[in-house]
């Protein structure tokens, strides 16, 4: 598809659904996208950790950018994500996902390195890859994997499609006047939104998206247009939700798009599903929230 610009854009990582085997059953995968085909999300991002990246092996990442590229490639935004410390590699995995459909790639910062480094990879990752590069900034510590001017400096160079942030709404608000306004700034979680467009978000990515599609795109829409007061309540529920579900990690994320109807909603092993009793906690959360029928 012409890739999107018109702001404000919200994607989501799309779950990975498995059958009673542990394979990744690419029906139900397809049957899932144009389930979200039917509602405001302006893209799917696959091989992400709500995606359970760490659990899919390369090729079966590429037979999902597959599925969906051909399910919905000329209608959304196509996203393959690529967690890989080696210019080169990273690279590669990118002519893979774009011969495959994927519009984007969404590279994340490398970790652990000096700031030089970290320029040094994305110089070359940004002048090799045949798609445009989103970059994500999402840690497993509370250290930021590069200083804002650092990732402002990334941000600016050719190629570049967007930011997606960290949770740490403070360290992003100094990230934000390194973005260029002609590019994608994008908050990452359900409880951010808001916050986020207050700082200057012109989009969203995050797992919120696939539970209560049509809520994220409001509150961001109404951020995205100045009217915090009116998405306030919105939030309020958007945020409760997060709290709720992510506390029980993908497998929650998992069981309430279950309790919706989803299919193929299992953890692959050895990951496991959630208890009864969390079913019943997620279900009385979604009821509430009015995105149960």
């Amino acid at each position: 598809m012409a890739i999107l610009q018109k702001d404000p854009i919200v994607v989501a990582p799309t779950p990975t659904p498995f059958d009673d085997r542990d394979r990744v059953d690419h029906g139900m995968l397809a049957r899932n996208i144009e389930r979200l085909m039917t509602t405001p999300l302006g893209g799917f991002v696959l091989g992400t950790i709500n995606g359970e990246e760490d659990a899919l092996s390369e090729d079966e990442k590429a037979a999902i950018v597959g599925t969906v590229a051909g399910v919905a490639g000329a209608e959304r935004l196509i996203i393959a994500g690529i967690d890989n410390p080696s210019p080169t590699d990273t690279i590669r995995q990118a002519a893979r996902y774009a011969g495959l459909g994927a519009d984007l790639v969404r590279v994340r910062i490398p970790r652990g390195r000096e700031p030089g480094a970290v320029v040094d990879y994305f110089t070359s990752v940004l002048s090799g890859s045949p798609a445009p590069v989103v970059v994500i900034h999402q840690t497993p510590t509370k250290e930021p994997a590069a200083p804002p001017e650092v990732i402002g400096a990334i941000c600016q160079m050719d190629n570049v499609y967007g930011y997606v942030t960290d949770h740490d709404i403070r360290f992003e608000s100094w990230v934000r006047p390194g973005v260029p306004d002609d590019r994608k700034f994008w908050t990452c979680n359900g409880s951010l939104l808001l916050p986020g467009m207050l700082i200057g978000a012109n989009g969203a990515m995050m797992w919120l998206g696939n539970v209560a599609p049509e809520l994220a795109v409001e509150i961001v829409r109404l951020g995205h247009q100045g009217k915090f007061n009116p998405a306030r309540e919105k939030q309020a529920i958007a945020s409760r939700l997060d709290a709720v579900i992510s506390g029980y990690g993908v497998a929650g994320v998992k069981a309430a798009l279950e309790l919706q109807g989803w299919e193929g909603m299992r953890p692959r092993s050895p990951a496991r599903v959630v208890s009864y009793e969390v079913r019943v906690i997620l279900e009385t959360e979604l009821r509430d929230a009015g995105l149960l029928g």
